[in-house]
């Protein structure tokens, strides 16, 4: 799987500094991502509490954004993070497969010290 490196553009930076690495996201996961965000909406990735690992991802659409974000700009769309899950996804790669096992989003990242076996919760 090709990873393409895409210019991100901070739109906004509140609490946390983002540098251009803060994630990444792969040519697969950004025709997926440009297939089902309208024009009006950001792809909001975060962390919850929650799953058998202690804690979960998510990922979703969404039309708002308040001071608690920080935006990202991939030029056909916005990544929103709030700034609690900053500290979490530091660092991952956000890729997208239609293999035998199923087709969606996965979530490669460096700081989880465990995950389970669907790859949805982690731990550190």
């Amino acid at each position: 799987m090709n990873v393409v490196p895409v210019l991100v553009k901070i739109v906004r930076r509140d609490v946390l500094a983002v540098d251009n690495k803060f994630i990444t996201i792969t040519d697969e996961a950004h025709k997926a991502i440009k297939g089902f965000v309208l024009d009006d909406e950001v792809l909001r990735v975060g962390v919850k509490g929650g799953g058998c690992s202690g804690l979960s991802y998510l990922i979703q659409t969404d039309t708002l954004t308040d001071n608690n974000d920080s935006i990202l700009d991939f030029e056909e769309f916005k990544v929103v993070i709030d700034n609690k899950s900053m500290i979490y996804i530091k660092g991952m790669e956000l890729d997208y497969t239609t293999g035998l096992e199923g087709k969606g989003f996965q979530f490669k990242n460096p700081n989880a010290s465990s995950t389970c076996g669907c790859g949805e919760s982690f731990s550190m």
